[in-house]
């Protein structure tokens, strides 16, 4: 007997009772990281000790919380037990794999990432017979260039817009990514300015024993000489007007793409990204070694392509799933991709 996987803007799991990231509020959701489109008020979770912490900053209200620890297993119904795994993607961040009775192993990723970072714990693999695994840059030519590149050019773009008299600002997400950035910032003694929204964030991140470099919320009459790390705003908004000379630069995984300053109406783009790559997603998928897979997000379809081209049988959850069959000399069949880079 198959696992019964249902989609409609998120997975539900109609055999067990749980959802996995419900986007609607819910009897039962696995949460698997605290960013807000993956946060619902629903009236009972499964979540890691970090997760909690910072949903409880970002979505107050009353839940019933099961906080398990990374790496134990637990009983989750009569048939099925439940144990989470690092997901890599930012601090308490977790992928869930169910084992039930007869339905066998089943993982999903939530987001995710194998390359490390400061902050998230490091991504696991384990085995499973169905994985559900996102894929935001499923298309091969997402892939991602070292860290410590990303963060030397990032420095140097502060340390000269410094020494040209203007204030650096740097665009990133509130919770995990302006951790990341200010973090690979230590060491360099510049002083930092953090955006409102991410001063509680980045203070439950200390309060669990992360060390950042010294920084301080953003005070408009004393920016000058710091370096700003910021949610995205527009070139005109009210806060970017309060900073004297800005100079913007935005750290996403889309900066990969052509005209990302464009995109983000900024002075410049670093490829920063805390989701896999896309040489991460083939390798999670060889380490898993699952006999099905379920795509979701971004390019879902395209990378259930890819993985059927390499022999795997993949589905994009919530896509019409056309298969490409050319022909060839009056016979239909599959043409498979190059090997794994």
């Amino acid at each position: 007997m198959a696992w019964d996987i249902q989609y409609k803007k998120s997975v539900a799991l109609p055999q067990i009772g749980w959802s996995l990231d419900g986007h609607k509020p819910v009897e039962r959701s696995f949460v698997s990281h605290a960013h807000f489109d993956h946060l619902a008020r629903h009236k009972e979770i499964i979540c890691t000790a970090g997760t909690a912490k910072l949903m409880r900053a970002r979505l107050p209200g009353k839940r019933r919380e099961h906080v398990l620890p990374f790496g134990v297993t637990e009983p989750l119904t009569a048939d099925t037990t439940v144990t989470l795994y690092p997901a890599g993607h930012i601090h308490g961040s977790a992928q869930i794999l169910l084992e039930h009775t007869e339905h066998g192993r089943l993982l999903y990723t939530g987001d995710f990432k194998l390359r490390t970072g400061f902050l998230a714990e490091a991504c696991a693999t384990p085995p499973a017979d169905v994985l559900i695994m996102e894929t935001t840059f499923g298309r091969s030519h997402y892939v991602m260039p070292p860290a410590e590149k990303v963060f030397a050019d990032l420095l140097h773009f502060c340390r000269e817009t410094l020494a040209d008299g203007g204030t650096p600002v740097i665009f990133a997400y509130s919770l995990g990514k302006t951790q990341e950035v200010l973090k690979g910032l230590s060491g360099a003694g510049l002083p930092v300015m953090l955006n409102k929204q991410a001063v509680a964030l980045t203070r439950i991140h200390e309060e669990d024993g992360i060390v950042f470099p010294a920084w301080r919320e953003f005070v408009a009459a004393e920016v000058t000489g710091h370096v700003v790390i910021s949610p995205p705003h527009s070139p005109g908004s009210t806060f970017i007007r309060s900073i004297p000379r800005p100079r913007t630069a935005v750290v996403t995984g889309w900066a990969l793409d052509p005209g990302a300053i464009y995109r983000y109406r900024c002075d410049a783009a670093f490829p920063l990204s805390d989701h896999a790559d896309f040489n991460d997603l083939l390798r999670f998928v060889e380490r898993v070694g699952p006999k099905k897979v379920y795509t979701l997000h971004g390019f879902a379809e395209d990378f259930a392509r890819t993985l059927r081209g390499r022999g795997v049988e993949a589905w994009a959850l919530g896509r019409d799933n056309q298969l490409d069959l050319p022909l060839m000399s009056g016979i239909v069949e599959d043409t498979p991709l190059p090997p794994t880079p």
